[in-house]
């Protein structure tokens, strides 16, 4: 049977062909128009990003990297083989049991197991998602920064012969990072300045009389 007569066939029982169409995702990275959803606060949101790299036997090593936009805070940087879906939601509760959840987290959709945790996470939380379309780094900037830092600065640099050794290493990179490490998008402070100055800034405002 030809198309046409499959066609017909349809329209004379009254049946339609369902569109093909991309689902559409809660929680655009970006507002109508294109431009990027900015953090204005420490806490409202954290980007998250993976990236790779492999110790002296050739095995693999992962990074999941937790960024506050706002404060530029690498606020994790865990190292293993591996990190599924249930290590991702205990390094977040680690995190949030610090410093409070997010207002929002921005990452890309990322494998399905993953993608769904962190949308339980967030739910449960309290959290809003910011998705990143694929292919568009464009939309997650701070996370595409600070990789590009690490890359650079540890990951083309180090050669790690154990597992250990690594997470070691870049976890003494990270408190540097955040400790030494002044940002000229923050007025040449380091990321712990910036946030004492912010929180002692907002100490200071005068509190909204009741009326």
């Amino acid at each position: 049977m030809n198309k046409k007569k499959v066609q017909r066939l349809w329209r004379d029982e009254g049946l339609r062909v369902q569109r093909r169409c991309r689902k559409r995702r809660t929680g655009r990275s970006t507002e109508p128009g294109g431009k990027l959803r900015r953090a204005v606060r420490p806490n409202e949101v954290w980007a998250i990003d993976f990236q790779f790299d492999v110790t002296a036997d050739g095995r693999q090593i992962k990074l999941a990297n937790i960024v506050d936009e706002f404060t530029r805070e690498a606020l994790a940087m865990r190292v293993g083989r591996t990190c599924d879906a249930d290590q991702l939601v205990n390094l977040l509760d680690a995190i949030a049991s610090e410093r409070g959840a997010p207002a929002f987290i921005r990452c890309d959709n990322g494998p399905e197991l993953i993608a769904a945790a962190l949308r339980d996470w967030c739910r449960f939380n309290l959290a809003g998602t910011l998705y990143i379309e694929p292919g568009s780094p464009w939309e997650n900037p701070f996370i595409e920064s600070f990789n590009g830092r690490v890359r650079d600065e540890l990951l083309n640099v180090e050669e790690f012969f154990t597992l250990t050794e690594a997470q070691v290493i870049i976890e003494d990179w990270r408190i540097e990072y955040n400790n030494y490490r002044p940002h000229s998008s923050l007025g040449q402070l380091t990321p712990l300045e910036f946030v004492a100055k912010w929180n002692a800034t907002k100490e200071l405002q005068p509190t909204p009389a009741l009326s």
